[in-house]
């Protein structure tokens, strides 16, 4: 199962996230659950490097299917955003009656 633990400060603001684990829908290099959420975090981390000024920090391992991602100082609204659409992805992927067994998704205040 992939977890996904989502960081917001008590002013509902993002802090971060951590992802870890693999789906386990199907054989490795054929998992569509795992190659979707690896496609709408790893855009999202990228789309935050290019189109923002915002200072993070993210470290990974695809082995494991782990990534920890941070915001040095409160996120831009831009970075929010793009936060916000990785949410609403992740959160459709987990409200599927197919895949809802494959990935797990809370919220944690910081």
């Amino acid at each position: 199962m992939i977890r996904v633990t989502i960081y917001k400060t008590d002013r509902h603001e993002y802090a971060g996230f951590d992802i870890s684990g693999h789906a386990g829908y199907s054989d490795s290099g054929n998992d569509v659950v795992c190659a979707a959420v690896s496609a709408i975090v790893i855009n999202t981390i990228n789309s935050i490097d290019r189109f923002t000024d915002d200072r993070t920090s993210s470290v990974s391992d695809e082995e494991s299917g782990m990534i920890e991602f941070r915001f040095r100082q409160i996120p831009s609204h831009d970075a929010s955003l793009l936060l916000d659409s990785m949410v609403l992805g992740l959160e459709q992927i987990e409200d599927s009656n197919e895949y809802e067994p494959y990935i797990d998704i809370i919220f944690k205040e910081v």
